[in-house]
């Protein structure tokens, strides 16, 4: 046998070794995930032992030899919000990555691999560094826990502590750190002196830990404040921002509002954003002025205005709108997977969105639109369009189905965040990244189910609302019409010649509605594609309707959960 056999043997041998050994980590670190039952009694509990959360993690982050001094150390930029605190923090990343800065980010939830949720330079840890800062972390909080009562931290605030682990190791110039949920008691807000603090778009969310109203929820995520340290929020509704700023003076810290992404256009070019979607103009605005923050910061830190203690120099002149190139590169090439994202093959386009709140959703019906419309121009032949949702959480579904019922899809697929399942019950995924005990098989495919039915209901409504308004019309015009011949005495209508009512009846629509739920994303996928999808083995289906029959193209919008975007992204590949 050959050398080059031999170490190619050799290397494919250490690469399944490689990959047990993250598959070991992650099944270790799965075993830290709340049970649905658990999950039940907190929410029902309302978060009221929420407030002991900080305290546990300053302990569990000093048996991993972490103290606040060390997290001190960090350059860190903290970041909250409902919705587009994520995109915020990619941006940050992105540009000040651009600016030559060696950066960390910390974010939630993964779409296909754990590892996701640490990046350095704007690339995941491999799979071996993620084992191997695993272990230490894991190691050394198994060891210590007799003396704490066999107290273990929960999966994300475990998550939390490996990420500042990590950041320690990496060194990093940046650690940008994104809010898990709500802001007060979250995990991340062990931290205690960030360097800039941001709040993105404020929504409904998570209501049944951080309240039902949107000043209630403004008060959780304006608890990443920290005194004299400068807070920028994105604009917010009136009730919110008002919140936001009485939290601010309450804590002692300055607060601005980010301007328009138009402003800094007015005096330069117009900027290109590497993620789609209007409302991420919102969020780099917002991401901007956290960098520039940093910058000046970084600046006071070196008192020196062009070189600080690693020799790197910066060109933003942050008192000038004007950008440097560096951060509109920053902004150009900025990528965040499963946000207004889109992966095209042949016959098939994915469009791919996470919005869960009513807002997030109708800003992604608005990009899918014309996303959507763009392509179909340059398309041939019969296109139609496909929903594939799932909704997770606490979250009212009709709130996020009924705009998408709206944008009139020739069907509608329904499935859990579950990737594979068998003839009777739902198999483990073959990746343990996406494994969930939170939620129960049951209630995942009753929550699909209702989701479903509740599609056909509103889509029901919406078309007999169509045909009375389509009914109600031609009534003025045949009034408008008639009022302009002659009138028939009641003796003379049997001349009049009858056109037999031609409406649509409630059964037939009921049969333009094509709706089908499934157990998992690969059937939902292989009935939406009409098994053009490469990547998943294709399956049996009765009959198509004739309605989406072998389409020539099918444009598919997956939205409703991040964790079905993943799991989507995780079955068909990358782009």
């Amino acid at each position: 046998m050959s050398t080059k056999v031999l170490r190619s043997l050799s290397s494919l041998a250490s690469t399944v070794e490689n990959s047990k050994k993250y598959e070991e980590a992650v099944t270790a670190l799965n075993t830290l995930q709340s049970n649905a039952q658990t999950l039940e009694k907190i929410r029902q509990q309302g978060g009221k032992k929420a407030e002991l959360n900080i305290p546990n993690m300053i302990k569990f982050a000093e048996r991993v030899g972490i103290t606040l001094d060390d997290v001190d150390k960090l350059s860190i930029i903290h970041v909250s919000g409902t919705k587009g605190k994520g995109s915020t923090c990619a941006f940050c990343e992105s540009i000040l990555r651009h600016q030559g800065y060696k950066t960390g980010f910390f974010s939630s939830p993964h779409l296909v691999e754990v590892r996701e949720r640490f990046r350095i330079n704007g690339i995941p840890i491999t799979r071996d560094k993620f084992t191997d800062y695993f272990w230490d972390v894991f190691g050394r909080l198994e060891k210590t826990k007799e003396s704490f009562d066999g107290s273990m931290p929960t999966y994300f605030s475990f998550l939390t502590v490996m990420s500042l682990y990590v950041f320690l190791k990496e060194e990093v110039d940046v650690a940008i750190m994104e809010v898990g949920i709500g802001g007060q008691y979250d995990s991340t807000n062990l931290i205690r002196k960030p360097v800039a603090c941001g709040v993105a778009s404020l929504g409904l969310d998570h209501t049944s830990i951080l309240g039902d109203t949107v000043d209630k929820i403004a008060w959780h995520k304006a608890g990443i404040f920290k005194p004299s340290v400068p807070a920028v929020t994105s604009p917010q509704p009136d009730i919110a921002l008002n919140v936001i700023k009485e939290r601010a003076k309450e804590i002692g810290c300055p607060l601005s509002v980010a301007p328009s992404l138009s402003l800094f256009e007015s005096v330069g070019q117009p900027l290109s954003l590497g993620i789609a979607g209007h409302m991420q103009r919102q969020n780099a605005a917002l991401a901007i002025q956290l960098c520039k923050l940093w910058i000046d910061n970084r600046r006071k830190q070196q008192k020196n205005m062009e070189d600080d203690q690693n020799g790197k120099t910066t060109e933003w002149n942050t008192e000038d709108m004007r950008l440097p190139s560096s951060v509109t590169e920053g902004l150009k090439h900025c990528r965040w997977d499963g946000r207004n994202q889109t992966i095209k093959k042949p016959g098939i386009t994915y469009y791919l969105d996470g919005a869960h709140t009513l807002e997030s959703v109708q800003q992604c019906i608005q990009w899918f639109r014309c996303a959507s419309a763009e392509e179909s121009e340059k398309l041939r032949g019969h296109v139609i369009q496909v929903l594939v949702f799932n909704s997770t959480g606490d979250r009212e579904a009709s709130v996020l189905i009924e705009p998408l019922v709206n944008c009139g899809f020739d069907a509608a697929v329904f499935c859990p965040n579950i990737a594979f399942s068998t003839l009777n019950t739902v198999a483990r995924s073959t990746k343990t990244d996406a494994t969930n005990f939170t939620v129960t098989k049951e209630s995942q495919l009753n929550r699909v189910l209702a989701n479903m039915l509740l599609f056909e209901r509103l889509a029901v409504k919406r078309l007999q609302q169509q045909k009375h308004e389509k009914e109600t019309t031609q009534r003025e015009r045949d009034n408008t019409r008639d009022a302009k011949r002659p009138r028939f005495s009641k003796l003379d209508t049997h001349n009049i010649e009858d056109k037999g009512d031609n409406s649509q009846t409630v059964c037939d629509i009921e049969d333009c509605v094509i709706t089908k739920d499934f157990p998992c994303i690969s059937s939902a996928l292989n009935w939406a594609t009409q098994g053009k999808e490469p990547n998943i083995s294709s399956q049996s289906f009765t009959e198509f309707p004739s309605k989406v029959k072998d389409a020539d193209h099918i444009q598919i919008l997956v939205t409703g959960s991040l964790h079905l975007v993943g799991g989507v992204i995780g079955l068909i590949g990358p782009e």
